[in-house]
């Protein structure tokens, strides 16, 4: 079955099924989100001024990030339902399953988009909505209607949209962007890239079928560990960065080293692997690996 064939059956069946609380839930792309609400409110922890801000604000901030990432995935599957529907590892999402009109995931992520940003403003400062807004625009336009499908370099520069909520977290408490912030941004953005080749490896065949020019899709899997191992070793120093600008203390200084290095060790491992089994492993890591190097930025500016 071609794409035009599953859009148009997608289509059809949304038709004939109303859309679930559970559906619209899936849009938002939880698992996704939770990174950004966690690298995001690691910016708010640890921006200066943080301690003397209103509890309700902070609620507010992540609320409007979360649910500002949430509807850009809506309108990331909405363009995407056509190759999500070959893909074994989107199939089963809301829009390919037909289990909603197009339409209706289009003007769901575009309100909540809208609305998200406007309560960022009038709540918190329009620094940090303007931010949430770039990120948002980033990842729909520039990531998903224009690299995804046309360049190896897609997840390289569009990974940058999801590099942006530790700066918005950042901005809401200061309403500036700092060194710092900016740091925050280049240990996600380099991090992405051999976060998803390590996916990109063992899902190449869905690319394949899609024809999304992934780097293993375009270049082979030689290249793309090279390249992984490449951007590991960028990462680990840049990691440490948050120590010499004197944001963190030396235990956020050895956990980051400590923990960049062995994301080193698992590139260096998938390139010696034959199999797919160190890239799946690694790819694993590199999702834990996010959620610690923040972790360990908060716990370092806990003062007892």
């Amino acid at each position: 079955m071609t794409i035009a064939q599953n859009t148009a059956v997608s289509i059809t069946q949304a038709s004939e099924m109303n859309a679930s609380v559970g559906d619209y839930f899936a849009l938002l792309k939880p698992r996704v989100m939770s990174l950004v609400i966690f690298s995001g409110f690691a910016g708010l922890w640890v921006a200066p001024g943080f301690s003397d801000m209103n509890w309700f604000l902070s609620f507010v901030a992540m609320l409007c990030l979360a649910i500002n990432a949430g509807a850009a995935g809506a309108i990331n599957m909405w363009y995407d339902r056509d190759i999500d529907a070959i893909m074994n590892r989107t199939k089963t999402r809301p829009l390919p399953m037909g289990k909603m009109h197009p339409d209706e995931a289009l003007s769901f992520g575009i309100v909540l988009s809208v609305l998200s940003v406007l309560t960022m403003g009038v709540a918190l400062n329009w620094v940090a909505a303007g931010l949430l807004a770039f990120a948002n625009l980033f990842y729909v336009v520039v990531y998903t209607m224009w690299l995804k499908r046309k360049t190896p370099q897609n997840i390289v520069i569009g990974g940058a949209a999801g590099a942006f909520p530790p700066m918005i977290g950042w901005a809401a408490v200061t309403g500036d962007i700092t060194l710092t912030s900016i740091a925050l941004f280049a240990i996600i953005f380099i991090w992405t890239p051999p976060h998803f080749w390590a996916l990109s490896l063992f899902a190449n065949e869905d690319y394949k079928r899609a024809k999304v020019p992934m780097l293993p899709v375009t270049h082979g899997e030689h290249h793309t560990k090279i390249q992984m191992i490449i951007y590991t070793i960028i990462l680990l120093p840049l990691s440490i960065t948050p120590y010499f600008l004197g944001t963190s203390g030396l235990l956020y200084g050895v956990a980051a080293f400590a923990l960049s290095g062995f994301f080193l060790f698992t590139a260096i491992r998938v390139l010696k692997d034959k199999t797919l089994k160190s890239a799946k492993l690694m790819f694993g890591y590199s999702v834990f690996y996010l959620f610690a190097i923040f972790l360990a930025l908060m716990i370092d500016q806990i003062k007892i």
